[in-house]
């Protein structure tokens, strides 16, 4: 038994960091964070040439066909670019349409979203993280009112699959009438964050109202695999700083405190990339486990990378040269990605009652 990734699979992840050191370098980074009007279209248009678009769709639908843990090790890559790509909807839209979506539903969505012609938004986050204040969208005679917020890519997405407070699922087009978006001041400023506000909003549902499970195991592995690997760029970054930046005639590296924060660095992100892999895997084939998986996957990844994040920024100085390097960047979007769709406390608490640790 192979506990490892295929020549494939590294193949494909090692492509794909190829294609975003052209498409997406720091300097592109830079001006797209800068310029709230930059929308990113070349590089999506990269991504969709690439095929990340139809990464999870069957192939019979003009996709991929690839599973999870290949969606996995695509978001390790875009999170250690800090890609500003909202993979998000790319990988959940079509689980949402193929686990609870009709024929004609998915003959009309999967061959648009494989060809990256159309862009899928996730509107789940009240459902799973709690509710908010002013928050939740209602579903009643195939018409949505309510807001949704924190939806990634929700801005530009020509389908939007929308969660209502019932959990059930819906699917809403981009040009909908009483849909209105708004930008949502982040951290990160990589990715952009919606407000979407339904007012007698058409909306499709979908066949199943099991689907939304589903969506939320799928995205909290997506979350986990970007944080992997904005971590091991920070972790790389540091290490490198330390070859090279000298103090008392000597560089900073040989000094034991920095050795042991980079020690500790290392050790604490190395056996959570096996955990990320298993979540990844075993949402396509050990479905029992795949919810307590993921659950992990995601509130460990949240807690091991605040702590990469800030001793990486403590070895650069903390100041100055941490914002000439970029390393800003992958700090707010571990930060982002930790509160996205429940932070650690919200997502061990619902493992906890999951297992009947807790009462339901």
């Amino acid at each position: 038994m192979r506990f490892a990734l295929s020549q494939e699979q590294r193949m494909l992840q090692d492509s794909l960091a190829r294609t975003l050191a052209e498409a997406s370098s720091l300097e592109r980074v830079r001006r797209f964070a800068g310029d709230p009007k930059d929308k990113g279209a070349d590089i999506w248009q990269a991504m969709a040439e690439f095929g990340l678009a139809g990464i999870v769709v069957p192939e019979a639908f003009g996709g991929l066909g690839l599973g999870l843990l290949e969606a996995a090790l695509a978001s390790e890559a875009l999170g250690a670019a800090v890609a500003p790509v909202a993979f998000m909807g790319v990988v959940l839209a079509p689980i949402a349409l193929m686990r609870g979506g009709s024929e004609a539903q998915r003959a009309e969505w999967l061959p648009k979203l494989a060809s990256g012609e159309v862009m899928a938004a996730a509107a789940i986050s009240e459902p799973i993280a709690g509710p908010r204040d002013g928050a939740g969208v209602t579903a009643a005679d195939g018409k949505l009112n309510g807001k949704a917020l924190f939806v990634p890519g929700g801005l530009a997405a020509g389908l939007i699959v929308a969660a209502d407070r019932t959990g059930g699922l819906h699917l809403v087009r981009g040009d909908a009438a009483g849909l209105t978006r708004t930008l949502m001041p982040g951290i990160d400023e990589t990715r952009r964050l919606a407000e979407l506000s339904f007012i007698d909003t058409p909306a499709e549902p979908l066949v199943s109202n099991e689907a939304l499970g589903a969506l939320r195991d799928a995205a909290w592995v997506i979350l986990a695999a970007d944080t992997l690997g904005a971590s091991q760029v920070m972790l790389d970054k540091a290490v490198a700083y330390a070859k090279e930046r000298r103090q008392f005639g000597r560089v900073i590296g040989s000094f034991q405190a920095v050795k042991h924060l980079c020690a500790e660095m290392a050790a604490e992100l190395e056996p959570a990339r096996a955990l990320v892999w298993y979540a990844a895997y075993a949402f396509d084939h050990a479905p029992d486990e795949a919810s307590l998986m993921a659950a992990h996957a995601k509130a460990h990844l949240s807690e091991i990378s605040r702590f990469i994040a800030r001793t990486s920024t403590e070895v650069h100085g903390g100041i100055g040269m941490t914002d000439l390097l970029g390393l800003h960047y992958w700090f707010k979007r571990i930060g982002m990605n930790r509160q996205l769709l429940g932070g650690p406390e919200k997502v061990r608490e619902m493992a906890a009652r999951a297992q009947g640790l807790i009462p339901a």
